[in-house]
């Protein structure tokens, strides 16, 4: 981990933050107008991101081997004949040539983080003027190691945020609004003596935001040892089932100053549902698992037709087998979570309410854990269509000696009714989230949260015996009217009335499809939009 050179605060911190945040739009608009360029040439965001890391990263290691100060040699990590120097001496087609050696090269270095990163590397730059172009004009012009550490990080998580709105290539699904991973960090509170991990990292967003959490609020107090220790992968690590998003969380995980890149991957690739943790489990665990009813893996049959086989994950932790992926997730993170610990994991209604295995988990998650809250979310805030959500947080307890359940009372933070949010005309920020986290009391027991005075206001709880005795255990609870549904003259724009139709009956259709497939039925809906 990367520690700031001064920790006293600046004398003029809102003009220092301005200042940052203009430097850091100035440098995402410089990458992203290159991008047009590259999209233009049939390249997606995520590609030329991807491309983009690759450069990004041996343009830093040469400017750490030519720091005129503190100069190191990193030629056993990048040999000299595959370093940036080679790369921005060649021209044209030797160049293209020479990149395409360079990337497969460097992706020799197993379990590390330039592992990671240069996993399956391939060159997408099929046009040697526009990659000569990319290293010698726009990568080549930068100073990335001077830059400072949130600058850099910044920018390069604002063109993944870009990235999340390519549809065409369906990377929302790895994406969850920042505003939402700040205030879900902020009530859950990291400190230096966490564990923090996320099981479906994406490209990282919650390790990243736990990790600037605890730098700013505790970085004065930490030993040298303790900041050092989330380099190592024992304080902070997270696991991606795809290689290529894998690869851009570890990326952006090593530009905000988080691991090394000769040090071990902080990122493991693979199924995190296929085992149980073994020995590893965490304190803090955040997540927003993929959206996606089913489980399932890609299989070629005899005739050489293409089909999905569903998964059922048979592990002894789980309390029911099943291949409702939301289901599997959650149950994977009860058993993820160390006792004494706290996660907090984004999930569709349908793990609320759904019988059979859901019911079975959620009995499990009341009487063995302390379910205290649930954040029931508002549509429009997701990239993935008529997505209905809510954040679950719970403890870990130790198991009772008089057997009694861990839940007591359940808190229901209803921010979804009389909510109206787009991803462009009305975006999701924290400052929407402000209400919420105050009547969350973080750091403070449940005993001094209040509900809301007005019968409809957004906050209530329910205790355990009110839980338990609901058909199937259903938490999907609502109690709110919405003032629009009842006023034709609410103000909403219609532009944001069109969106929210639109999200209801792509909702219909999930809930419709998942009724079908229960049953049996053959329905052809892709997975990313399936609930």
């Amino acid at each position: 981990m990367t520690a700031p050179v001064d920790d006293q605060q600046p004398a003029n911190e809102p003009a220092e933050r301005a200042k940052a945040v203009a430097q850091t739009n100035t440098l995402v608009s410089k990458l992203w107008n290159y991008c047009n360029v590259l999209r233009d040439n049939g390249m997606s965001t995520i590609e030329y991101v991807e491309q983009l890391s690759y450069l990004l990263f041996l343009k830093m290691v040469d400017e750490i081997e030519n720091d005129p100060w503190d100069g190191q040699d990193m030629s056993g990590l990048v040999p000299t004949e595959y370093n940036w120097q080679s790369l921005v001496s060649k021209r044209g087609p030797e160049l293209e040539k020479h990149y395409r050696n360079t990337l497969e090269h460097l992706g020799r270095h197993p379990d590390t983080t330039i592992g990671t990163i240069f996993a399956d590397a391939q060159n997408r730059i099929t046009k040697p003027a526009l990659l000569e172009r990319l290293v010698v004009d726009l990568i080549g012009q930068e100073e990335w190691t001077v830059t400072g550490t949130d600058l850099k990080g910044d920018a390069y998580e604002g063109l993944l945020n870009k990235g999340a709105s390519d549809t065409k290539t369906g990377a929302g699904q790895y994406f969850t609004p920042r505003a939402l991973i700040d205030a879900m960090v902020d009530v859950t509170r990291p400190g230096p003596d966490d564990t923090i991990t996320d099981p479906a990292c994406g490209t990282g967003g919650f390790l990243i935001a736990a990790h600037s959490y605890i730098r700013d609020h505790h970085m004065k107090t930490m030993s040298l040892d303790e900041r050092k220790a989330y380099d190592s992968g024992r304080k902070i690590w997270g696991n991606e089932l795809v290689t290529a998003t894998a690869r851009l969380a570890a990326m952006n995980m090593l530009l905000h100053g988080i691991g090394k890149s000769d040090g071990p991957s902080l990122i493991h690739v693979g199924d995190a549902l296929a085992d149980k943790p073994s020995g590893k489990h965490a304190t803090l665990v955040l997540a927003n698992p993929p959206f996606g009813r089913k489980s399932a893996i890609t299989v070629i049959g005899q005739d050489g037709e293409v089909e999905k086989e569903d998964i059922q994950y048979d592990r002894d932790d789980f309390t029911a087998t099943t291949t409702n992926k939301q289901l599997n997730f959650l149950q994977h993170i009860m058993s993820l979570t160390a006792v004494g610990g706290r996660a907090a994991v984004v999930l569709p209604d349908n793990v609320l309410f759904e019988g059979g295995a859901g019911e079975k988990v959620r009995r499990k998650l009341l009487d063995e854990f302390d379910l205290h809250t649930i954040l029931r979310l508002p549509t429009g805030i997701f990239y993935a269509g008529g997505v209905k959500a809510n954040v679950l947080f719970f403890d870990k307890k130790a198991p009772r000696a008089d057997g009694k359940p861990h839940t007591t009372e359940t808190w229901i933070y209803d921010f979804r009714t009389g909510q109206h949010f787009t991803l462009k005309q009305r975006p999701l920020t924290r400052a929407h989230l402000d209400d919420f986290v105050a009547a969350y009391r973080p750091g403070e027991p449940l005993s001094a949260r209040v509900e809301s005075e007005d019968e409809n206001g957004p906050f209530k709880k329910f205790s355990y015996d009110d839980l338990i005795a609901r058909d199937k255990v259903n938490l999907d609870i609502t109690w709110m009217k919405d003032p629009a549904l009842e006023d034709a003259d609410s103000g909403l724009a219609p532009e944001v009335i069109a969106e929210e139709i639109v999200r209801d009956l792509q909702a219909a259709l999930n809930e419709f499809t998942a009724i079908a497939r229960s049953l049996g039925g053959e329905v052809d809906v892709p997975e990313a939009e399936v609930e």
